[in-house]
């Protein structure tokens, strides 16, 4: 039973992957980016405001981090995502993502002085080769010519950004109800993209899109986050990252069944490379002697 909680964050976050590809199109990127933190700001407010401001004294020491973290995980994040939809494929989008663990324990040996272990040199090996086939459609040698996508390497930087936002959040270790800290971030997001909201496209919100801002408001945004910390509490930070390196495999089956995305044997060869470079620097931690 515990394992349904992380089972059912994963599978919703994998679907707000095709949901952001389903977006390019129906919806400006700057629109949805602003209309999911605010609509989850109109709904969390009743409930998490009059907390907040009880505990306005502990938080406000805090509110530069806070502002670091609005601005790397719900802003940046998300955003570049939404602009990385209109140029690759979803189940590109998920195996690139599925890089953030490691990422984020490269920034832990990097800044907190968390020794380099054997699995982390030879997963990020792995793991690099793995998305090297996958944005370069199974010909890594044509990067040299034709670049990278542009789509991919938009996905690339949004993943950095949420690997250093699960870095500075394990770093700091702000001691904050987690719900308040989730809607504090929320409201950063909001003030941060406004002027973006402001200056961009309109398509408005109709009946093709409403859809797509409430599956990555409600389900996304409020409910993922939600069953994700239950995930932590029943079964340990450790165990519930495991369940991560299954994005990349749910993404690509949804987005083979509602996008119709064709699965190629790149992308079996390089979810396989990125996903076995993910579990070996978290399962093979003997450090390497200096």
């Amino acid at each position: 039973m515990n394992y349904l909680f992380p089972l059912t964050a994963i599978l919703i976050w994998a679907g707000n992957t095709v949901v952001t590809k389903m977006s390019a199109g129906a919806i400006q990127p700057a629109e949805i980016g602003f209309y999911r933190w605010l609509l989850a700001a109109l709904l969390f407010t009743p409930f998490l405001l009059p907390a907040v401001w009880r505990n306005r004294a502990a938080i406000r020491p805090q509110l530069a981090k806070v502002f670091v973290l609005g601005v790397l995980g719900m802003a940046l994040y998300q955003s570049l995502a939404y602009f990385a939809a209109g140029i690759t494929s979803a189940t590109n989008m998920g195996i690139i993502l599925s890089l953030m663990p490691l990422m984020s324990l490269a920034l832990s040996i990097a800044w907190l002085g968390q020794r380099l272990s054997y699995g982390a040199l030879l997963g990020a090996m792995v793991s690099f080769f793995g998305v090297l086939e996958v944005v370069s459609a199974g010909h890594p040698a044509s990067l040299l010519e034709q670049g990278l996508n542009g789509g991919d390497l938009l996905m690339l930087v949004a993943t950095l950004a949420y690997a250093l936002y699960s870095f500075l959040l394990k770093k700091w270790q702000l001691r904050l109800p987690p719900m308040q800290l989730l809607y504090l971030q929320v409201l950063v997001a909001i003030v941060v993209l406004l002027p973006l909201f402001l200056l961009s496209d309109k398509t408005g919100l109709n009946s093709r899109n409403i859809g797509l801002v409430l599956y990555a408001c409600v389900l996304a945004s409020m409910i993922a986050p939600l069953v994700w910390m239950q995930a932590v509490h029943r079964l340990g930070p450790s165990r519930t990252t495991l369940f991560f390196n299954l994005l990349p495999l749910v993404t690509a089956l949804i987005a083979a069944v509602v996008l119709n995305e064709q699965l190629a044997s790149y992308h079996l060869v390089g979810g396989l490379l990125t996903l076995a470079g993910v579990v070996l620097a978290e399962r093979w931690t003997t450090p390497i002697r200096r």
